[in-house]
């Protein structure tokens, strides 16, 4: 990858960050594309003097695509949305992203999709996801598409979203779909598994891979484990279906970490489809939840690292 110029469209996300560290590493000039580009600046002592780029762009607006991969060696399309207008961004936006990419003549493209894209989903967004893959394989057939489970780290807004109502002051923690399965994948990994598919075109052009980490937990498991890695014992209370359909689907329990779409994607569990090509193909260990969520974590602790028991 030395010397090769990349875009990265949403580069200054919370996974964009981690692929950009990644090239800039690996001697690649990086150009960070999204639409404040003043909100990744932070990337830049990262790299070498000149080494990275930053414009804006839309994903909307082919002609600001345009400017955001001329030139580039390889795009990565990291772009995604999990409220909002789904088709615009998820299937309108990568099918841009990949024709204006073909069209520029740029050699790689990696797009982000996501475990759970169906075109028969119940969710929009799943629906959104497929149909976004399907245009990217028909405007760049050796497009490499990434499909991750949940992903986890430090600056993510799943763990870090549940540890934080452990941490505060319901007495109950209400939890919806305790049973639907998941195989959280570590942003690190995922990111290693881009720059490894842009390294090694002939391994990962035209091809589909599914990210999961080595463990499947269950909705209720994973809120238990982060209760107890955080010191806390909450009141945990298993919602029936029935029950939590109604609250998703209703809207009625303020400040429910999940919305209507997601109730309806949580139907179908999230983890790698048996026979799907994996990390291990491109090389890349799965990193396990417990081996890194601990030390971000403590945070929530009533008394920070200096907590070592449970906790009411």
């Amino acid at each position: 990858m030395k010397n090769k110029l990349v875009t990265l469209i949403g580069g200054g996300g919370f996974l964009g960050r981690y692929v950009a560290q990644d090239l800039l590493a690996a001697g690649a000039r990086v150009r960070i594309a999204q639409r404040d580009p003043r909100a990744a600046l932070f990337l830049k002592p990262q790299g070498g003097l000149g080494q990275t780029q930053f414009v804006a762009v839309d994903v909307r607006k082919p002609e600001s695509i345009a400017r955001a991969v001329a030139g580039a060696d390889a795009v990565v399309n990291l772009v995604g949305i999990l409220k909002g207008d789904f088709s615009a961004i998820q299937a309108e936006g990568a099918k841009t992203v990949a024709e204006v990419a073909a069209s520029a003549g740029v050699g790689a493209l990696v797009h982000v999709s996501a475990i759970g894209s169906d075109a028969e989903s119940a969710s929009g967004y799943g629906r959104s996801k497929a149909a976004g893959e399907a245009a990217v394989r028909a405007a760049f057939s050796g497009a490499t598409i990434m499909r991750p489970s949940i992903i986890f780290g430090r600056e993510d807004g799943f763990i870090n979203r549940f540890a934080g109502m452990i941490a505060g002051p319901m007495p109950l923690l209400p939890v919806l779909r305790a049973g639907a399965k998941f195989q959280p994948v570590f942003v690190g990994d995922v990111a290693a598994a881009i720059v490894a598919a842009l390294a090694h075109p002939d391994t990962a052009a035209g091809k589909t891979f599914e990210l999961g980490g080595p463990d499947i937990v269950t909705m209720g498991g994973l809120i238990r484990w982060i209760a107890t890695t955080i010191g806390r014992d909450p009141t945990i209370v298993e919602l029936p279906d029935a029950v939590g359909g109604m609250i998703a689907l209703g809207g009625f329990l303020p400040g429910a970490p999940i919305t209507r779409d997601q109730w309806r994607m949580l139907q179908v569990d999230n983890v790698v489809a048996p026979g799907a090509a994996t990390l291990a193909d491109l090389g890349v260990a799965p990193t396990p939840l417990d081996s890194v969520a601990p030390g971000w974590l403590v945070q929530y602790r009533r008394h920070g690292r200096f907590t070592t028991t449970a906790t009411a």
